[in-house]
């Protein structure tokens, strides 16, 4: 691939959960050899205040997020992206701009913690679940020799990852 940091795109519709926290992940695990960004297709215009809760709680700075456009990752000036990932099942489906330089594409669906209601125990516990499904996923992205794999290697690894969890791969 480079010599400079892999850059990740998480997208997710609302950018306010789900793409927050694989971003968070990314950016934590990846120690500046992989650099997250997320964004949405429809964002939200906050993060969720279970999500922030979350990353409070396990010591994470939070300051930086922000619920944005995924336009911003289209533009001019924009990091060259290296994956584009989705996390929920609408922005999978959905028309993405196109991304300059022609990143990999992967989806990692999860289901949305944010559409759990219900008693604040109950909503916690579905952020702290995605947030750990999320981690499976992305400490098995990190592990990978992303430097050293073809275009093809590193497709199959994302589409195997994004199984993780669903009963389907181990």
């Amino acid at each position: 691939m480079t010599d400079r940091p892999l850059h990740v795109l998480i997208l997710c519709t609302g950018n306010s959960a789900r793409s927050i926290l694989a971003e968070d992940l990314i950016n934590e695990k990846g120690a500046g050899r992989v650099v997250a960004h997320s964004a949405g297709s429809f964002p939200k215009g906050e993060v969720h205040p279970h999500a922030l809760v979350l990353l409070k709680r396990l010591g994470r700075p939070t300051g930086a997020f922000r619920s944005k456009s995924w336009d911003e990752f289209a533009a001019s000036g924009a990091p060259q992206l290296d994956f584009v990932i989705t996390v929920c099942d609408n922005a999978a489906g959905e028309v993405c701009p196109i991304w300059p330089g022609g990143p990999l594409k992967a989806h990692w669906g999860v289901p949305d913690p944010a559409a759990v209601t219900g008693a604040e125990r109950e909503v916690a516990a579905a952020f702290a679940e995605t947030y750990e499904r999320l981690a499976k996923r992305i400490d098995a992205f990190i592990a990978l020799p992303l430097e050293n794999l073809d275009h093809a290697a590193l497709k199959a690894s994302l589409d195997r990852i994004g199984k993780l969890d669903d009963g389907a791969v181990q």
